[in-house]
């Protein structure tokens, strides 16, 4: 079972256990964790569930789509390399942790 370790803006961290396939932001938002916001839902209509992949762990997930990139540039936060929406993050099969780093704010 893939771990995700959601670091916020303050440097404090929360590892949650997700189940493989399901998205990033749907892991978080089942466990409560603060600064995804998921207004859409998992959509891609909204950005505000922007996360900052350890560059480590960009390797595990595929390229951004399209229109990832371009709902990207509608993120508040500033946007980075690693900038990616958490509900385009689906968790892999693999057991190795991910960590992701939640900007300072979504909306």
């Amino acid at each position: 079972m893939p771990t995700v370790t959601f670091v916020q803006p303050d440097g404090s961290a929360v590892e949650v256990s997700g189940t493989p396939g399901t998205s990033m932001m749907n892991t978080a938002v089942s466990n409560d964790v603060k600064g995804i916001v998921a207004d859409c839902g998992g959509n891609l209509a909204c950005a505000t569930c922007h996360v900052y992949v350890n560059p480590a762990d960009e390797a595990k997930f595929p390229p951004a789509s399209d229109e990832e990139i371009e709902m990207l540039d509608e993120v508040f936060s500033v946007r980075h390399d690693n900038s990616r929406l958490s509900c385009q993050l689906n968790l892999p099969e693999s057991s190795d942790p991910i960590t992701v780093t939640i900007p300072d704010a979504q909306w």
